[in-house]
């Protein structure tokens, strides 16, 4: 191979390797259902080629002084039958293996990443990128019309943060009035620490009706769903506290850029209890109202400095890594305590044509260290793919019972025996 690299952390994988802990283990999932089951040998060519394009992907996590940084290797992704628990630990100190695992079920592909690589929409490529070599090997579909993506191998490596930071750094007007304590779910969590999977699977067609029925968007409504069915499991001492929603940005969508690595920001959407009218509609002027005001071109600018500026924070810099292990794992728990989940709208999933007729829907999840919501939509399915780290899921069930309550039919499927009795 040719000579290895050696890759600094983006500005967002800054702090994953010091904040992984118990359920939380920074891993996220997207998953393809084909039409057939799969075929293990084709998967294993599929994933050594994809692999080629993506070289930043087959690194390992190195320590140095002051920061971790990614060691280009020549591991290559054993493919295995599905057997561990989802969206299990990857990284451990002082091992020297990949940060990415591929495993299937039946007709299931999951691929399976440690956020210092990537987040959803570059690991979706990465799939991508395995499915047309797989389709290829198993149907001889043309190489040339499978194409996901007209990036080169530089453009997927890059580091969009650093192209665009600007040293004038001022904090984004929300995150100046952030509430620092928010309502935190309660429950019995898992004594293994395992996250417990729940997807969701409706009508891209019934759900935007129903968005649009109420004036908004996708994105807005799921999100006011999601704050319906958490608040009828708070207390009244607990409606004293706001729900904090923190819901990822897609950069990508405001910043010209193919980067594979990591580029995302943050907003977070908070809901105070006393506005409640015991309906989804007194929700959704609030929400409404904080993503237009966080999502403006202005707005989001801050929001990427705000990550972008870690790494040019000279007090930060020369503190040794041990040091900053500790100050970022306290810095991080501190944000926590202001936010109750996340909500992660990865989007619209698009294939070339050719390939269409072997898929049948994509999902993803992230390992959560209360709950997480991810969304994603091919064709006329809209996924979403839930992880919790509690073995009961109240939350869970009122939030596709709220989507019922509008006529929209839910068809879900889940690694847990909680939910499925449900």
């Amino acid at each position: 191979m040719a000579q290895k690299k050696w890759y600094q952390l983006d500005n967002a994988a800054k702090i994953v390797p010091s904040t992984t802990a118990g359920s939380d283990t920074r891993v996220f999932r997207i998953t393809c259902v084909l039409t057939e089951d799969v075929d293990p040998a084709a998967l294993q060519s599929a994933v050594t080629a994809a692999a080629g394009e993506f070289p930043h992907f087959s690194s390992v996590l190195k320590k140095g002084l002051f920061w971790y940084y990614l060691d280009q290797s020549d591991l290559e992704a054993e493919v295995t039958e599905e057997k561990q628990p989802a969206l299990d630990t990857i990284y451990w100190d002082g091992r020297r293996n990949l940060l990415y695992r591929v495993n299937y079920y039946r007709r299931r592909i999951n691929l399976e990443m440690f956020h210092v690589l990537t987040d959803g929409t570059g690991a979706f490529e990465f799939l991508k990128a395995i499915l047309s070599e797989y389709l290829r090997l198993k149907h001889g579909l043309e190489t040339q019309t499978l194409t996901a993506s007209r990036a080169s191998v530089g453009d997927r490596q890059n580091d969009a943060f650093g192209k665009y930071y600007k040293k004038e750094y001022e904090k984004p007007e929300e995150a100046k009035n952030a509430p620092s304590r928010a309502y935190h779910l309660r429950g019995e969590r898992d004594e293994n620490l395992e996250n417990h999977l729940l997807e969701g699977t409706v009508s891209v067609k019934k759900f935007l009706q129903a968005a649009r029925e109420r004036g908004t968007t996708v994105a807005v409504l799921s999100t006011a769903l999601a704050i319906h069915a958490i608040l009828p499991e708070m207390s009244v001492r607990d409606r004293r506290l706001p729900i904090v929603l923190s819901v990822p940005v897609n950069l990508r969508n405001y910043f010209p850029s193919d980067t594979a690595r990591n580029f995302f920001g943050v907003i977070n959407v908070s809901f105070d209890p006393a506005l409640y009218d015991g309906t989804v509609d007194s929700i959704i002027p609030v929400v409404k109202d904080s993503f237009d005001r966080q999502l403006r071109q202005d707005q989001v600018e801050l929001t990427m400095n705000a990550y972008a500026s870690l790494e040019h924070n000279l007090a930060i810099k020369v503190v040794p890594l041990l040091i900053k292990n500790a100050v970022i794992s306290a810095a991080n728990a501190k944000v926590q305590k202001g936010i109750t989940g996340t909500i992660s709208n990865v989007g619209k999933i698009t294939v070339p044509e050719a390939m269409e007729p072997y898929i049948e829907k994509f999902s993803c999840f992230m390992a959560a260290p209360e709950i997480q919501i991810c969304i994603c939509s091919y064709k006329d399915q809209l996924v979403f793919g839930v992880a919790s780290a509690f073995i009961a899921h109240p939350v869970i069930r009122n939030f596709f019972r709220g989507m019922v309550d509008m006529g929209i039919d839910v068809e879900l499927e889940s690694n847990d025996f909680d939910a499925r009795e449900e």
